[in-house]
């Protein structure tokens, strides 16, 4: 787990940061549109220049007080040096730090922090149409980390990314988690670690595939938490080489990864589940599943190591 280390280090490196504070007047301007060189003071009116085209926005290396909504176009958000932007504790629409319902963005290198609203789904990314991409990203220490709609037919992609303190079930409409996917077409989850929950699941999908490789759930210093992966519709698709870790303060510690426990809205017929690493935290001595499933569906489990008081299925 060489590339958990090396994510579990950065995210360490990053707390320990102390960035610049938004730039007051007279200092170079933080936003730059690449393509053109021109440069603003203000998120939005750099994501208003590219309009209905595409660009990408350079952030310098600074906290912003900054939210923007994008309501069209193709745009790429770009941290200049990764993991020294950080779009904290403003959220537009009283949504998110990026509000995005254009055809598609990405988000590149940035950090998204203390991001808090009156119902409780505060976001550094609400996604509301359109494709998503997220590479070498952080999100910290909001209600939300990712919160979509119902795309049937877009995709989102995450990479190398970290989701850190997120999630709480304190709302009046239900728990926040640290990335909920509406009914997408698909969710791509790859090299990319969750920690230190606050409530709620770490990844809960509707997606009608997913495909969760190569990640880490560190759920040692969790609070109040309840699964590490939900598919609470279903789905297709692979969940393979992940490590998890399950912690002592649970909200429901009866499952590691749910299948279909709301609805059968999507078949799961052949998901995958294989070659996981899944065990409690030192001195937890409790039973669980591995994998709890409703669907009814044929699930392949295969060269999964479980540690002692794990059941390796179980079917609800």
């Amino acid at each position: 787990m060489r590339t958990i280390a090396r994510l579990a280090a950065a995210a360490s490196a990053l707390a320990a940061m102390a960035l610049p504070a938004v730039p007051t007047l007279g200092q170079t301007a933080p936003y730059t549109v690449a393509e053109t060189g021109r440069s603003f003071t203000r998120l939005q009116d750099a994501v208003n220049a590219i309009g209905n085209g595409k660009g990408t926005i350079l952030f310098a290396s600074m906290r912003f007080s900054d939210c923007a909504v994008q309501t069209q176009g193709e745009i790429t958000y770009r941290a200049k040096v990764p993991g020294q932007s950080v779009l904290e504790g403003v959220a537009c629409e009283d949504k998110a730090a990026l509000v995005l319902r254009g055809r598609s963005a990405s988000v590149e290198g940035m950090v998204f922090a203390n991001i808090r609203v009156a119902d409780k789904n505060g976001s550094g990314i609400r996604l509301e149409g359109g494709n998503l991409s997220v590479t070498q990203s952080w999100f910290r220490d909001s209600e939300q980390g990712l919160l979509t709609s119902d795309n049937p037919q877009g995709t989102i992609v995450i990479d190398k990314s970290t989701f850190t303190r997120l999630g709480t079930c304190e709302g009046g409409g239900g728990c926040a988690h640290s990335i909920y996917v509406g009914n997408y077409g698909a969710l791509i989850v790859t090299r990319s670690r969750f920690e230190a929950g606050a409530g709620g699941h770490y990844a809960k999908s509707r997606a009608q595939r997913v495909a969760i490789l190569d990640c880490s759930f560190d759920d040692s210093r969790g609070r109040g938490t309840n699964y590490m992966i939900d598919l609470p519709d279903g789905a297709t698709g692979k969940i393979a080489d992940n490590w998890f870790v399950q912690g002592r303060d649970k909200e429901n510690y009866s499952a590691f990864v749910a299948v279909a426990a709301e609805h059968r809205n999507h078949s799961s017929e052949g998901l995958e589940i294989e070659g996981n690493n899944a065990r409690f935290a030192p001195g937890i001595e409790r039973g669980s599943a591995f994998v709890a499933d409703w669907s009814g569906d044929n699930l392949r489990l295969s060269g999964n190591v479980l540690g002692p008081g794990l059941k390796r299925y179980e079917r609800r």
